[in-house]
């Protein structure tokens, strides 16, 4: 594992872990024990001879909830359709921030446009899935699972989180929302789950309280596999959330993340990966991009918070020497209808463009870009189902060839990392 001191600026190998793991036992006492937990998993995986590809990676999960309008976002300025299905939310071809020929971005993601021209920012056109669902919580969940229309209880992160990391650790994934994500339930791994660090501790009554404080203080192994799961929990909840009040607290950073609570809550991660936190994948969720009516205005106030938020998270990862390790996955539940409606605004859709943002991304467009004329009931057709994106970030990103078992078939990879 690959960690990074924001004060000393030295950077802590996987056998570091390993060895203090192994033969500093005692010294670890001092440490904090979501990290003790941290080197005796990855020293108990050593042991067994089980190896991670990249085990210094981090994937981080930014959802747009809502189903935002792509071609509002990747504007097909190009093509004389966009501007006749839409004749007052076109985005005038003078405002688009032209990245190629035919597309460029929305006028508010300046920070997507530096991003592409840089070179760090991969954009998958036409992504959804087989007989696509236009209701907002089934098509969700069948991207938190990613196994659309079948039945699974666990998210598609969670079970990649099992198979990559067989040995429990604690804030192993780190979930910042009110409510946990389903993309994150898994078998082995409790995600960590919080909307604001401040306000982050056990919750409950004065004797559920006492109960998991007895809990914790108790040391014996127990042959109960559920028990001593429960009990895990238990001693590892307050030093959990003290150390990601602490990172979050005491993190210092010129970046400038714009405004609203997006970039509040990317600045958080960053925060945590600067304290070394053992979190390897972070989830994120951002909206209502559901535009109705009045799209204009409602997409530009959101695209002005998105833009800046990603653009200074790179940015911030770059300046604490840790972007090679981190790669941002964004993606909607659904794209918008290609004609507007009545009310200025787009209904439901289909499909819509992922986005995969990182310093070792071969930035530039991916797949083929649906046809404006040759509709599905008005819809946007298909050209790539998004698990071939889940794929790419499986195998690619993070080094596991195994995506089958995460994603229960075989989809290709697109080629994004260099």
């Amino acid at each position: 594992m690959a960690a990074y001191d924001q004060h000393t600026g030295s950077r802590l190998t996987r056998r570091d872990f390993i060895t203090t793991g192994l033969t500093a036992i005692g010294a670890s006492a001092g440490l904090p024990l979501l990290l003790q937990e941290t080197n005796l998993a990855f020293a108990a995986n050593a042991a067994a001879g089980f190896q991670q590809a990249h085990p210094e990676r981090i994937l981080v999960v930014l959802e747009l909830s809502g189903g935002n309008d792509g071609l509002n976002t990747v504007v097909p300025y190009a093509n004389d359709e966009y501007y006749r299905a839409r004749p007052t939310i076109a985005l005038p071809e003078q405002d688009v921030l032209k990245v190629s020929d035919e597309f460029g971005f929305h006028s508010n993601l300046l920070g997507f446009e530096r991003l592409f021209k840089d070179g760090y920012m991969a954009v998958v056109h036409g992504c959804s899935y087989p007989n696509p669902n236009r209701s907002h919580f089934e098509s969700m969940k069948f991207w938190h699972t990613g196994v659309p229309n079948g039945a699974e209880s666990q998210g598609w992160l969670g079970r990649f989180a099992d198979a990559y990391q067989p040995e429990p650790v604690s804030s192993y994934m780190v979930n910042i929302a009110k409510e946990q994500t389903m993309a994150v339930g898994a078998k082995v791994h409790s995600p960590v789950v919080f909307d604001d660090p401040a306000r982050f501790s056990r919750q409950g009554s004065p004797e559920q309280k006492a109960i998991f404080a007895e809990m914790a203080r108790k040391s014996e192994h127990d042959k109960n596999d559920a028990l001593r799961f429960v009990r895990g929990i238990a001693s590892t909840a307050e030093e959990s959330s003290a150390f990601i009040q602490n990172a979050c607290a005491e993190y210092r950073t010129k970046a400038d993340y714009g405004y609203g609570d997006i970039g509040v809550d990317m600045k958080r991660v960053v925060a945590q990966i600067a304290a070394n936190s053992p979190a390897r994948i972070y989830y994120l969720s951002f909206g209502s991009f559901d535009t109705h009516v009045s799209q204009s205005a409602a997409q530009s106030g959101l695209f002005n918070q998105i833009g800046d938020a990603v653009h200074a998270f790179l940015r911030d990862l770059d300046r604490i020497g840790r972007a090679d390790d981190v790669s941002l996955l964004m993606f909607t539940e659904f794209g918008r209808r290609v004609q507007e409606n009545a009310g200025r605004g787009t209904d439901h859709g289909v499909a819509s463009p992922m986005f995969v943002v990182g310093k070792q991304v071969k930035g530039g467009f991916y797949s083929e870009h649906p046809s404006l004329t040759d509709l599905d009931q008005g819809d946007l057709k298909m050209t790539t189902d998004f698990r071939e994106v889940y794929a790419t970030m499986i195998k690619e990103w993070m080094g596991f060839d195994d995506a089958k078992s995460v994603l229960k078939a075989d989809f290709p990879t697109l080629g994004v990392f260099a």
